[in-house]
């Protein structure tokens, strides 16, 4: 089994901020539209795609949403690396705690996966969804399809989740919610930064929409990583505000820019 994959319940909050800087969830349109998305596909034991650029949130508004509305039957894998049918098998068999050693045999431990999965209703999340190819996709179609299995499955990933499951209609066509998360337009960018971070209460907005412009594009993560740049200088260099000097200095260490 590959060991690229985390298994488990939902990371504590302070986890979803990358760097986990010390930052705010703010409830901006797509962590609400992220709410009722979930909520709507587990009344209906469905299946949902969050799906978009990385840094635009998925999974950071994925968490904040399931743990408002099904913290405690919520079961999480994380992939990487083009993860097979067999490492779903072993990462839900380690997700859902299952006890004794896996089953060796494919129709064994489908069996032992389908009885675990029709004991009580769940919420399994398969976050980097991008790294699976159709038949990872496929697996879980025939774990879902199964009339005895009692779960609904979010999907986070990045577009080529998008597009796999686009190609194959038998796996579209189950999906009951598609979710596309995009950069922050400049206006939502204004009202939510000093939300997001105390750094940017009071900075002119002009200053903001600049950096916006710049560097961050209206990406989350970005934000996130310009933020903790900005802190760290400020630090190292005694300032109590950001300047343009400072600015420049951040701008050095990204980028493509």
């Amino acid at each position: 089994m590959s060991d690229d994959m985390d298994y488990g319940t939902l990371p504590p909050e302070k986890d979803d901020h990358f760097h986990r800087l010390d930052a705010h969830l703010v409830a901006t349109g797509t962590l609400m539209a992220t709410l009722d998305n979930i909520q709507a596909t587990i009344e209906a034991k469905g299946m949902m795609v969050a799906y978009g650029a990385a840094g635009c949130g998925k999974t950071m508004s994925v968490n904040s949403a399931l743990r408002n509305v099904a913290p405690d039957i919520t079961y999480r894998l994380e992939l990487r690396s083009g993860p097979t049918p067999r490492d779903i098998r072993h990462g839900l068999f380690r997700a859902l705690g299952l006890p004794g050693e896996p089953p060796t045999r494919p129709v064994e431990f489908d069996t032992l996966l389908k009885d675990a999965l029709s004991q009580s209703f769940r919420v399994l999340v398969c976050d980097e969804a991008q790294w699976m190819g159709r038949s990872s996709f496929e697996y879980w179609r025939h774990l879902w399809d199964d009339r005895h299995t009692d779960m609904a499955v979010i999907f986070a990933g990045g577009d080529n989740c998008y597009r796999v499951l686009k190609r194959e209609p038998m796996l579209a066509s189950r999906i009951y919610i598609w979710q596309r998360f995009t950069r922050m337009p400049e206006d939502e960018v204004v009202a939510t930064l000093p939300a997001f971070h105390s750094l940017w209460a009071g900075v002119d907005q002009k200053m903001i929409l600049d950096i916006d412009r710049a560097a961050a594009h209206g990406n989350f993560r970005n934000w996130a990583t310009i933020t903790k740049h900005l802190l760290k200088g400020m630090q190292q260099k005694g300032l109590t505000e950001i300047n343009q000097d400072l600015i420049n200095w951040v701008y050095s260490k990204l980028g493509g820019m």
